[in-house]
């Protein structure tokens, strides 16, 4: 017995556990070019370019997992994903970032990479999202792709005042995308508002946690109400009914930003 416990101690010297690393970056994307982010059989997606560029530049194979999915057309000025890397790998974050941003095509950009603790997860941690939606009420070539126009007068004092009650209620099943596969439909809106720069018309909306389709859902349903053709108080009705066929159309994806994602501090190093 006690030969056998040398042996084991001995082991465990000479043969020590292997730990991985895990690393947050950051980045932003012009979704034009991308069938979303998330990794597809037949299309071009965020996801697998950036897996390629680290697998080439670290030299082995590499999986990110994304804060979220993302449809086609849809951009993000700041978004977040986490990679794990086997001890024995020396990063260095800051020329990574550099090295990638040399690879990689010019749609998509890195900002920063950072250690985090083994438990972070970039879609679970997430505290808050943010998402801005644009809308370009006069024709404008260089906004096709990032921006939807209306060409009809929008009531903005209307739609703002109908984006109230997302502050008041948490389950917005009538803005989620039918047959997903989520536990509830219960989010925590904390801000919504409407906003106007010459012709540039922008939404702002931040929540703990957002459905499939769900900000699409809101604008197409906020604009409805700006042409007059859904009243204030059927915005309210629409979401106490828990009905996606009661909502308006879903909004184009093109002029859709994921703008900021927040984690909490003790997940950094």
């Amino acid at each position: 017995m006690q030969v056998g416990w040398i042996v084991l101690v001995l082991r465990c010297k000479l043969y020590p556990p292997m730990h991985n690393y895990r690393y947050l970056i950051w980045l932003s994307f012009d979704g034009a070019t991308f069938c979303g982010w998330q990794v597809q059989p037949n299309g071009n997606t965020v996801q697998q370019t950036l897996n390629d560029a680290l697998g080439t530049l670290l030299r082995i194979p590499v999986e990110t997992v994304g804060a979220g999915r993302t449809d086609t057309g849809v951009h993000a000025k700041r978004y977040a994903a986490h990679f794990d890397l086997p001890q024995g790998i020396v990063l260095n974050p800051e020329q990574l970032v550099y090295k990638l941003n040399r690879l990689l095509p010019s749609s998509i950009a890195v900002q920063k990479i950072v250690s985090v603790s083994a438990d972070f997860h970039a879609r679970y941690s997430a505290a808050n999202r943010t998402y801005h939606y644009k809308i370009h009420t006069q024709k404008d070539p260089f906004l096709n792709d990032w921006s939807w126009f209306v060409d009809r007068p929008l009531d903005l004092q209307s739609m703002q005042k109908a984006a109230l009650p997302l502050l008041a209620y948490n389950d917005f099943q009538c803005f989620s995308r039918s047959h997903t596969d989520v536990k509830n439909y219960l989010c925590n809106i904390q801000h919504a508002e409407w906003s106007i720069n010459h012709h540039i018309i922008s939404f702002e909306i931040t929540a703990n946690r957002f459905l499939r389709n769900m900000v699409r859902a809101i604008v197409g349903t906020l604009v409805e109400v700006g042409l007059g053709k859904k009243s204030v108080d059927d915005f309210e009705k629409i979401i106490l009914s828990k009905d996606r066929k009661m909502a308006g159309y879903s909004a184009p994806a093109h002029g859709l930003y994921l703008a900021d994602i927040e984690y909490p501090e003790s997940y950094f190093a």
